[in-house]
Order: C-alpha cells, then sequence, then structure tokens
C-alpha cells in the first residue's frame, strides 16, 4: 500500500494548498495525511480508490484543524509579523494573488470541487466520492465556480 500512497503525495500537495491557502500549512497537512493514512492502512479497503480515500483523510484533518484553531487563538491578528514584507513587482504573481485570492474567497464547497476537478485532475466521480455528494452537485458546483472566477477576475481586469 505504501507505494500507491506515495503515487499520489503531488496531488495531496496541490488539495492541500487549496485548502491551505499556503504552502508551509499546506505540507504540513499532507504530513498530517499521510501520517493518518499510515495510522489506519487497516481501513483502507483494496479496490476502492486511493486517492479519493487519502483526500477524505485530509478533508477532514484541515477541518478538525479548523475548529481547533477557532478554539485555540495563539496569537493577535492585527500582528504586524503575518504582513506582507515585500510588494510583488511580476505582473504574473500578482494574477495568481488575484486568483488565489478569488478562491479563498469562494463557498468552499464550490472551491473544494473546483479544485478536486480543474487543478487536481479528479474525474467527477471519485470527486463526488471524496466529497460525498452526487455526481450532478459536483458538476454544477464546478460550473458555478468557474462562473464565479471569470466574473471575479474579469471585473478587476
Amino acid at each position: 500500500m505504501s507505494d500507491d500512497v506515495l503515487a499520489h503525495v503531488r496531488a495531496l500537495k496541490a488539495y492541500g494548498r487549496s485548502l491551505c491557502g499556503n504552502a508551509a500549512d499546506a505540507e504540513d497537512l499532507v504530513q498530517e495525511t499521510l501520517l493518518r493514512a499510515i495510522e489506519n492502512a487497516h481501513s483502507y479497503r483494496p479496490g476502492t480508490h486511493m486517492r479519493a480515500w487519502l483526500f477524505t483523510i485530509m478533508r477532514n484533518r484541515f477541518y478538525t484543524d479548523c475548529r481547533k484553531r477557532a478554539r485555540e487563538r495563539t496569537g493577535s491578528e492585527d500582528c504586524v509579523s503575518g504582513g506582507p514584507v515585500v510588494a510583488a513587482t511580476q505582473d504574473w504573481h500578482m494574477a495568481s494573488q488575484e486568483m488565489q485570492q478569488a478562491l479563498r474567497e469562494m463557498p468552499v464547497h464550490y472551491r473544494e470541487a473546483l479544485v478536486l476537478v480543474a487543478v487536481i485532475g479528479e474525474s467527477y466521480q471519485h470527486a463526488a466520492e471524496v466529497l460525498d455528494c452526487d455526481i450532478g452537485t459536483i458538476k454544477s458546483r464546478v460550473n458555478r465556480a468557474r462562473a464565479i472566477l471569470r466574473r471575479r477576475l474579469h471585473a478587476e481586469a
């Protein structure tokens, strides 16, 4: 099973980045996901989709961590250490930032569906398994998420 898990690390990193919003937290989430997958290897059913199983573990861990952070505030939200140090000077970087901001502001159920299908390349069926909903719901969410991005990014242009 370990070889199967390692084949999905890139996709886990991409999905983790979409959930967390930054690379450092995403790396931690991937590590935690892999640890949980190894700890719970006995619960994996051979023949099921490994990537969907791993994404489900990651998504559950992310939301558990969110609830935990909401209860345990560690610092002030207006702390200057969290602010940007150097302004972006390249257009592509700014476009990337605008895209990431638009994704962060999008309702989470649309963002998750879009990232799974359009960014990571999951099939609609596997995305439906990960998000525990119907395939038609996934198609609708992806379509609406794309429309939200188009409106948001063209409005700023």
